[in-house]
Parts: C-alpha cells; sequence; structure tokens
C-alpha cells in the first residue's frame, strides 16, 4: 500500500491536500504519472496545508453561492461549436475545457474544467447533459448543444 498525497481532485477518492493510502500499482501506474498524487513525507504537510489554501480561494465558499450557482447553470441551455464533417461527426471530440469556455462565454461562472463530468465521449453533434460538481453537496446537470462550426 503507498500513502500519497492528492494534489488534484479524483473521482471515489479524495480532494486535493487529503492523504489517501492506496494500492501499490494505481499509485504507480495511474496516479502519480498523471500528476494527480505525490508521494507522502513528513516534509510535505506544508506542501498539504499550501493545497488546501488555494483550493479555499478558489472554492464556491457556501452551500447557498453553490446552489444559486447550480440553479443559473441548469435553467438554460450552452452551445459549443465544433468542426464537423458530413453527418455531423465531430473532428476530434469536445472536451471540459471547450465546455468550460463555453458557459464562460454565454455569461456564467467561470468553471474548472476538473470539476466537469461527460459520461460519454462527445464525438457528434447533437444535445447532451453534463454534470458539474460545484461543491462537495451540490452537483449540476448542464444542457450542451453541440453545432457545427
Amino acid at each position: 500500500m503507498a500513502k500519497l498525497i492528492l494534489t488534484h481532485e479524483v473521482s471515489g477518492l479524495g480532494e486535493p491536500g487529503d492523504v489517501v493510502t492506496v494500492k501499490d500499482g494505481y499509485a504507480r501506474n495511474y496516479l502519480v504519472p498523471r500528476g494527480l498524487a505525490t508521494a507522502w513525507s513528513k516534509g510535505a504537510e506544508s506542501e498539504v496545508t499550501a493545497i488546501r489554501k488555494a483550493r479555499k480561494a478558489r472554492e464556491i465558499a457556501t452551500l447557498e453561492d453553490a446552489r444559486a450557482v447550480r440553479d443559473a447553470l441548469q435553467g438554460k441551455p450552452f452551445t459549443v461549436s465544433a468542426k464537423a464533417g458530413n453527418g455531423g461527426r465531430l473532428f476530434g471530440a469536445v472536451t471540459t475545457a471547450d465546455i468550460a469556455a463555453a458557459v464562460e462565454a454565454a455569461g456564467g461562472p467561470k468553471l474548472d474544467r476538473r470539476k466537469i463530468e461527460v459520461g460519454q465521449t462527445i464525438k457528434s453533434t447533437g444535445d447532451y447533459t453534463v454534470s458539474v460538481r460545484l461543491h462537495a453537496e451540490v452537483a449540476a446537470n448542464l444542457k450542451i448543444k453541440v453545432v457545427a462550426a
């Protein structure tokens, strides 16, 4: 078992700054190479406090604020334009960064792309629903309309 400090949020495992114990293979093959975690050491406690402080600055402060943002986001559809070929098939895929940019361009709040969860890869035009974790207890479902550019 490996003891790690998470540097990014990992679904089902924890948030940045959390100290977790995972199996060696998961740490060696997934978390550390992708930069999602670093090895735990006694000197790394200062890193943990810095990560938590940065997370607090970016996070939506209260549960009421998160619910207000959720209500505003769920009220309207957002449009993402991407290059598409015949039949509406996209060249590439719509990324979480594309979705965050579309929300911001439509006058919505600036969303962290890492908190957007896309169920299936979006590779064609049409209507989709994605989830955004705004707070530990609040998630919003966004309606995304993908159109050809």
